[in-house]
């Protein structure tokens, strides 16, 4: 190459980015260009649907990193771990840093406020029995030194070495500066695909909580003998209006009336 060549090339070239005290600065591509959500969605579910090969649910070791390149650092792979629960197997550069922290084992409820964690655990309990698509739209509200956050969250069935649908492959993409982690969402709303076009689907029922039935208030027992008497008298009602003095004074000595016992004998 001529030095003419070289001078012409270097009039042309980019000068590096300098900051105010004339240093080079660090650019990010990140920086300068928006987030897609609808793009990085519609992306892994190609490549999900691409995964399936005349199967229903393709299978857990079909999954590469590099054949979801442009949406990997916002994919995450789930492990069932117990009804309406699962935990992060894997998970992307953007959800360690929504939480700002290391996300691999935590559960997957960590991302959402107490509200809506019920919720979630409907809906993802749905994606493994359905089996079935889900998608699902989060709020983050502002707060301190956390902006309002927009995001959506993709959810896709996945078969184990085991067969059981028990892993699912998903994103999730937040729009907006994430502040200060963690951050937590609040699910506004979630759809449902069946994984066969016309498949019925199965619809998100809220959880059944063993402890949500009144228990029946307490009732005096009528006395009709000593034993009853006795449940009466130490009932709610006889422990509210009487005093101490008097709950004393029902003890009863119990004497014993057969013979004493024999003291044992010496050696």
């Amino acid at each position: 190459m001529t030095d003419d060549q070289n001078k012409n090339q270097g009039d042309t070239a980019i000068p590096p980015a300098r900051g105010l005290n004339g240093t080079a600065q660090l650019l990010h591509l990140a920086d300068y260009g928006s987030v897609q959500p609808a793009r990085i969605i519609a992306e892994l579910r190609g490549y999900w649907e691409s995964l399936r090969q005349g199967r229903a649910i393709p299978a857990r070791a079909d999954v590469e990193p590099r054949g979801i390149r442009r949406a990997l650092d916002y994919s995450f792979v789930l492990e069932r771990i117990a009804p309406g629960a699962a935990r992060f197997r894997l998970a992307g550069r953007h959800l360690i840093d929504l939480m700002g922290m290391e996300v691999r084992g935590m559960p997957f409820c960590s991302f959402m406020n107490t509200s809506s964690r019920g919720r979630l655990s409907d809906v993802l309990e749905c994606v493994f029995r359905g089996p079935q698509i889900a998608e699902i739209r989060l709020e983050s509200l502002a707060s301190y030194g956390r902006p309002g956050l927009d995001g959506r969250m993709l959810l896709l069935p996945l078969r184990s070495d085991l067969g059981d649908v028990t892993r699912a492959l998903g994103c999730l993409i937040a729009e907006g500066e994430i502040g200060q982690g963690p951050r937590r969402f609040d699910l506004m709303e979630d759809l449902h695909f069946p994984v066969i076009p016309g498949a019925k689907l199965l619809e998100p029922s809220p959880s059944a909580v063993g402890f949500a039935e009144t228990p029946a208030p307490w009732k005096p027992r009528n006395p009709q003998n000593r034993d009853e008497t006795s449940a009466a008298e130490t009932g709610p009602e006889a422990a509210r209006d009487t005093t101490p003095e008097d709950r004393r004074a029902r003890f009863r000595i119990v004497s014993q009336r057969d013979d004493p016992v024999p003291p044992l004998s010496r050696m």
